[in-house]
């Protein structure tokens, strides 16, 4: 027979055993999202390590927050904004550089292919050189290309400037994100420190247009690239007082995986970007995302061999913040378009000067801020569940409001009510899913978490964008078509133009509303939501589990 001493082992063991599985238990069973700590809106696992974790001496959180705040939001809303600061002044630098029609395009995705390809990259260089360190060297660079760019005298110079703003930016964007965690403690700071957030990167693109619009008229189309030098440079230097200092984890990085990547999202987008003004059947284009599937094969293949992979599968592995990467695809393929389309909609068919079309989108910003407040102080009590589930549903309702646009429609009347409602469904939905992407996340990962929220929205973004241009210029040319040789020519050709715009437009927006409905379905579907945790039990399973592992250390 056992002693009485090997037999007590045997059910130590044996507790280790139970604790350990309820720990992967509630792992497996219970993704929820994870914003304040033992809340109905709390999410994955927390551990008695994690409760207790405080950051190392060289990490330490500041004490100015309110600073730390205006820094990480300001470099935010620069990247943001940058996206579309241009758009409204492209006919200026068209005439001055002498672009041609089909080269003027790549003053935008010069910026979106980089910072796209580039951004799980960027986040991955903040985790291992430092987060601070880097938020600091992709401003500094930002505001280098920044003025370049607006130095340019030849369309290469100006593309070329473009492109290393998008590297800088894929490089910023992402420690800004993974420095609010860095810097506020989960939990109603966080909170509300991701609720301005959220508003800043919502509002940024409308924003970029009233500011665009307003500097090309009042001065010059240089001033869309001058203005960010000041800004950038002023963030950079009051950063290093104002954020927490992020130790630098060295480690490994994955440069074949950042390659294979960076080349697949390159060719992803370049592809895209291609398809809506020479066809999805060209070849380049075909050849283009043909090549992007086989390199992220590459990629994947890379990611499931080398010892530290750029993208820890581990982070999709909880179901919420993978439904929370899909719907921030899905609800910015549906509304990145909104702008291009109203933009040309408010200027061509209804006469407003390009500051007029800025100051059009005012309202929209100002929804987005006001709703992402709102949002955000009502997490705790709500939860995320019904915020990241209504905005898209809201967000699909506003276009299908658009879809009802003609020659007679008014800004007034059929404009700003859709407007306002898209930058409510948009404040409902960005702060949740920023907070659902980075909260639970070792301190190790939040870089590439971060990053990844960002890639879905660049990427979903573009992708919208293609697909709904696509639409709208094929059944706009069939309408078109249509109406010429059934009516025949008797109508002005300005009007038949608009005419065919428009209808190419609301076929774009009954389709945005359709990829808006899918993320509102996923966040119904798959971001779960569960009961005020019983905290004695939850005391009780986390004491076994440590006293279970203290007895299974070495040292005993």
């Amino acid at each position: 027979m056992r002693s009485s001493r090997a037999l007590a082992d045997d059910r130590r063991m044996g507790a280790s055993v139970d604790s350990e599985a309820v720990v992967q238990a509630r792992e497996r069973d219970c993704p929820v999202l994870p914003c304040v700590p033992f809340t109905t809106v709390n999410a994955d696992l927390v551990t008695a390590e994690d409760m207790v974790a405080r950051p190392a001496a060289d990490e330490a959180r500041p004490q100015r927050l309110g600073l730390a705040l205006v820094v990480i939001s300001t470099a935010q809303l620069m990247v943001v904004l940058d996206a579309t600061i241009v758009t409204v002044a492209l006919p200026s630098i068209q005439r001055s550089l002498h672009f041609s029609p089909a080269d003027l395009q790549w003053v935008l995705t010069a910026y979106t292919l980089t910072f796209g390809g580039l951004l799980l990259f960027g986040g991955r260089l903040g985790d291992v050189l430092g987060r601070r360190r880097m938020f600091v060297v992709g401003l500094l660079l930002f505001s280098g290309a920044s003025l370049a760019a607006g130095l340019a005298t030849t369309s290469a110079w100006l593309v070329a400037a473009r492109a290393v703003q998008g590297c800088a930016a894929a490089i910023a964007a992402p420690t800004a994100l993974s420095l609010i965690g860095d810097t506020f403690e989960e939990g109603p700071a966080r909170t509300r420190a991701m609720g301005v957030y959220a508003a800043m990167s919502g509002a940024g693109s409308a924003i970029g247009l009233l500011v665009g619009g307003a500097l090309t008229d009042i001065a010059s189309w240089r001033w869309v690239f001058f203005v960010n030098v000041p800004i950038g440079l002023a963030v950079s230097a009051v950063a290093p007082r104002a954020l927490p200092r992020s130790a630098a984890r060295g480690g490994h990085l994955d440069v074949p995986g950042a390659v294979a990547v960076t080349a697949a999202m390159t060719a992803l987008v370049y592809g895209l970007v291609r398809a809506p003004t020479d066809g999805w059947t060209d070849a380049i284009t075909v050849a283009c995302l043909t090549m992007a599937v086989l390199l992220f094969a590459v990629f994947i293949l890379v990611e499931t061999r080398t010892r530290v992979p750029l993208i820890p599968f581990r982070i999709l592995a909880s179901r919420n913040r993978a439904a929370t990467y899909v719907v921030m695809l899905c609800t910015a393929a549906a509304i990145f378009a909104v702008f291009f389309f109203l933009t040309q909609i408010l200027q061509n068919a209804y006469g407003f000067s390009p500051i007029g079309a800025g100051i059009a989108f005012l309202p929209f910003s100002l929804g987005i801020a006001v709703t992402s407040e709102v949002v955000a102080k009502s997490l705790e009590k709500v939860g995320p569940r019904l915020f990241s589930s209504l905005g898209p549903f809201l967000v699909a309702a506003g276009l299908l409001w658009l879809s009802r646009l003609d020659l007679q429609s008014t800004y007034w009347r059929d404009i700003l009510g859709p407007t306002l409602l898209l930058s409510v469904g948009l404040g409902c939905t960005f702060v949740p899913l920023t907070l659902g992407a980075t909260s639970g996340v070792a301190r190790a990962d939040m870089g590439i978490a971060s990053a990844l929220l960002n890639t879905s929205q660049q990427i979903g973004g573009t992708l919208g964008l293609a697909v709904l241009v696509t639409v709208a210029t094929t059944v706009s040319r069939n309408w078109l078509k249509t109406t010429v040789a059934t009516h025949g020519s008797g109508t002005s050709a300005r009007t038949l133009a608009l005419d065919s715009a428009l209808h190419g437009y609301r076929s774009a927006f009954l389709v945005g509303a359709a990829i808006a409905t899918v993320g509102g379905v996923v966040a119904l579907a798959a971001i779960r939501v569960v009961a005020r945790p019983d905290t004695t039990r939850l005391d009780a399973e986390e004491g076994a589990v440590n006293g279970a592992r203290a007895r299974l250390s070495p040292s005993n």
